[in-house]
């Protein structure tokens, strides 16, 4: 019989999931058809889930009995993370498709995390660097000079973008209260969230539907899907937790197709193929190298 434990943990990660990709579908459609600017988009995400998640603070006593435990809020690295990832997505998806997006976005994600885990002492093995290689080649090859070829511009942004997703994942890993973390981290981006509306006032537009997109991806998709990504970590080993993120540029492409009429080209589909694998390759050279060495101990 599946305990409620397990039910929980495939449930939240499924709804964290999919509010991934969502994030990548909305951002494009308000930002592809020109419903909103950049900028203005990033601002309303950032302000509207800030204040969701504040509300639901205030609301809820789960957050109450957690905070009588630690009186951890977030931290001004990781809300500085949140708010260059924001507005580094938010310009990329200009030029970016859904899918194309995604896939640079949680590569870079998946890429600096490992290149940290190496920085800080953390040793691979000879499956994860042919991952790494395979993982870069991918990138290499979805850049190169061709009819397909990703905006350069969009390409750099969304891998700051992911390079700045990664820390910001790493920094919550050991949240001990996802609610409170993710509100106040939400929260401490609100000075640099006017500086940027101040910076680009006289660039703004915005129309009903660019507003709405933006709501909905701040208050719902970023502010309650990061919160629901957090609690499910605590489900999760870091190896599970890292592939089931390679799902989202799948999901994201195919909410692209259904809803911003775009198709998948052969080489997003060859890089895909090449970056998610090699990753793949990583994830999974690490968990049978650990396991190995635990049995050899044992």
């Amino acid at each position: 019989m599946i305990n409620n434990a397990l039910v929980k943990t495939i449930v939240l990660t499924g709804l964290a999931l999919i509010a991934f990709a969502a994030n990548s579908v909305l951002c494009r459609l308000a930002l592809g058809n020109e419903a909103i600017d950049a900028a203005s988009f990033t601002v309303i995400r950032l302000l509207s889930g800030s204040i969701v998640l504040l509300i639901i603070i205030s609301t809820t006593r789960w957050n109450s009995r957690n905070t009588t435990r630690t009186s951890t809020k977030g931290s001004w690295t990781s809300s500085f993370m949140l708010f260059i990832y924001a507005t580094a997505f938010s310009y990329a998806y200009i030029s970016l498709d859904t899918g194309t997006g995604a896939l640079i976005l949680f590569g870079s994600v998946q890429i600096t995390m490992i290149l940290l885990s190496y920085i800080s002492g953390t040793r691979l093995h000879i499956t994860e660097w042919t991952g790494v290689v395979i993982a870069f080649a991918g990138f290499i090859y979805l850049i190169l000079p061709g009819v397909s070829t990703p905006s350069v511009i969009g390409f750099m942004l969304m891998t700051v973008a992911g390079i700045a997703w990664g820390i910001y994942t790493l920094k919550g890993r050991s949240s001990n209260s996802p609610l409170n973390d993710t509100a106040y981290n939400f929260f401490r981006t609100t000075p640099l969230v006017v500086l940027l509306a101040i910076s680009s006032i006289n660039n703004i537009n915005y129309s009903t539907e660019g507003i709405v997109l933006a709501l909905l991806s701040g208050g719902i998709t970023s502010g309650i899907g990061y919160t629901i990504w957090y609690i499910a970590l605590g489900g999760l080993s870091s190896t599970q937790a890292a592939v089931l993120q390679l799902s989202v540029p799948v999901i994201a492409a195919l909410g692209g197709i259904i809803f911003v009429s775009e198709t998948i080209t052969f080489r997003l589909a060859i890089s895909a193929a090449m970056v998610l694998g090699g990753i793949l390759i990583v994830v999974l050279g690490k968990y049978y190298s650990t396991q190995h060495k635990s049995d050899v101990k044992t």
